[in-house]
């Protein structure tokens, strides 16, 4: 097996390929290092299979849509991360075969909702669930240190010892580490119960990433469009929430609001479906057709995506624009499905 860290800085992708057949994937590519990828991969004969996120990222742009536009792979995240454009969603226990090999997702959310692991042939790529001597934050939107614990807990330090920790962020100059080290020593989990690391995760106070709105909105919404202002952290999180039983209670009745899907195309048509009514105005083109919805500025309205986050954003995008009455959909599609609710298809 072929493993190697192609950024060394702090933000970490790694290119890990079967050498017999030559078959690759990306893990955790920066969008500016896009032409740097396909030229390792070049000069050793590599065809990327997958380009995989293990989480969305906050602090830099992903380059998994901009590696699928110029090569064949196929991007991969877990099953809940919001962003369009992913042509494998995973979830804990799926298997992704690369020729020769077979990389085990593993769930580990909790620094964002949709964090995953992958082991491989005595290597785990951990994210930002698990640093080398520390662990990925927890109060970005979505996120849960209790999950994280448990993840941590449940996931990665029941591997064996010996398997080697590469994680997606080192600020220290690391490059690798084993589980044996981790669970012995790390500061953040060793020896702590999981009501203390919920305690500890709290009181960091960290700052926030630079041009986080940039890095994180972009990479949930897979727009690169500098003239698209997105919201900030407080304009979204004023958004009131509608639950998917509160929203089919009310059409059932008979009184449903306006319901604006903001999903592309292809999402409107997959396996999720949409919602009865629905009308489809994906976010990338929202603000240039919000005229178009003028006649409901003193209407209610809910915005529906995959998972509630890039809806959550579009939201906040009608607030500012003057709309007066409009929510979210909790959790998207998934939970309306997950609810059993009707859909069209």
């Amino acid at each position: 097996m072929f493993c190697r860290e192609l950024n060394r800085g702090k933000c970490k992708t790694y290119l890990l390929a079967c050498e017999r057949t030559r078959r690759a994937v990306l893990i955790d590519p920066l969008k500016e290092n896009s032409g740097r990828y396909i030229a390792v991969a070049a000069y050793h004969g590599f065809r990327l299979d997958y380009l995989i996120d293990t989480h969305t990222h906050a602090d830099h742009r992903s380059g998994t849509f901009d590696l699928a536009d110029l090569t064949d792979a196929k991007v991969v995240m877990e099953r809940h991360a919001p962003a369009p454009h992913v042509a494998l969603h995973v979830t804990n226990g799926d298997v992704i075969e690369v020729g020769d090999l077979r990389i085990k997702v593993l769930s580990t959310p909790g620094h964002t909702p949709d964090g995953i692991s992958l082991a491989v042939d005595g290597r785990v790529f951990t994210g930002d669930a698990l640093l080398i001597g520390g662990t990925g934050r927890a109060d970005f939107p979505g996120g849960d240190a209790g999950q994280q614990y448990d993840g941590i807990m449940n996931a990665l330090f029941t591997l064996p010892d010996d398997t080697v920790v590469l994680p997606a962020h080192d600020y220290r100059g690391n490059h690798s580490s084993t589980i044996g080290i981790e669970k012995a020593s790390n500061p953040r989990v060793a020896g702590h119960t999981r009501a203390q690391y919920i305690d500890l995760m709290a009181n960091l106070g960290l700052a926030l990433p630079d041009k986080i709105q940039e890095a994180l909105q972009a990479n949930q919404s897979a727009i690169d469009d500098d003239s698209l202002k997105f919201p900030d952290l407080t304009q979204l999180n004023a958004i009131r929430q509608t639950s998917p039983s509160e929203l089919n209670a009310r059409i059932k009745a008979g009184n449903a609001p306006a319901i604006i899907d903001v999903r592309e195309q292809d999402e409107y048509k997959d396996e999720l479906g949409h919602l009865p009514g629905s009308r489809l105005i994906p976010l990338r083109v929202l603000p240039a057709k919000a005229a178009e919805l003028d006649n409901l500025k003193g209407s209610e309205i809910v915005l529906v995506c995959r998972s509630g986050v890039r809806s959550t954003t579009a939201a906040a995008i009608l607030t500012g624009l003057g709309f007066e009455h409009v929510s979210n959909l909790k959790g998207g599609m998934l939970e309306w499905n997950e609810a059993g609710l009707p859909v069209d298809r």
